[in-house]
């Protein structure tokens, strides 16, 4: 009988421990929402966000001087968080889409494949005219939120 007690006893010590463990893990995955991780930037309400486009002409010639073409400027005003929409179309259909991160002092750029060199061989990924949409997001100037 003392030996069928102390295996009982220490299968339950085993079990005890295996669920405590077990406790402490799923535990550790549910974090609160108070304790997820937060941006440092200060978002504006969207209320508070406008979207302004431009469009530009943008002309790739049969032998450029560089694998790569790039899309650049500076918003004003830029609503902290949101990135420039960048949008390139040839004859009206669209080839290329990118985001680009806005940096502290307002500036974007974008940079993109125009050509492929592989073993020597040359491929051109575009050439021709195209146009380029540009979506800037922007703090409402009437906005309590422009002054951040």
């Amino acid at each position: 009988m003392l030996i069928f007690n102390d295996v009982k006893l220490r299968n339950v010590r085993y079990i005890t421990a295996i669920l405590a463990m077990a406790a402490l893990l799923v535990s550790s995955f549910a974090l609160p929402a108070s304790q997820a991780v937060v941006p440092t930037q200060n978002y504006v309400p969207e209320s508070d966000v406008t979207m302004q486009k431009s469009v530009v002409n943008m002309n790739i010639p049969s032998n450029p001087n560089l694998p790569f073409g790039c899309v650049w400027g500076t918003v004003q005003n830029a609503a902290p968080g949101y990135p420039v929409d960048i949008e390139i179309y040839k004859n009206g259909k669209p080839v290329y889409f990118a985001q680009a991160n806005v940096t502290s002092d307002g500036s974007y750029q974008q940079y993109f494949r125009v050509m492929n060199v592989d073993h020597g061989h040359e491929t051109n990924i575009f050439e021709g005219d195209y146009t380029v949409e540009i979506f800037k997001y922007i703090v409402n100037s009437t906005s309590s939120a422009a002054s951040t």
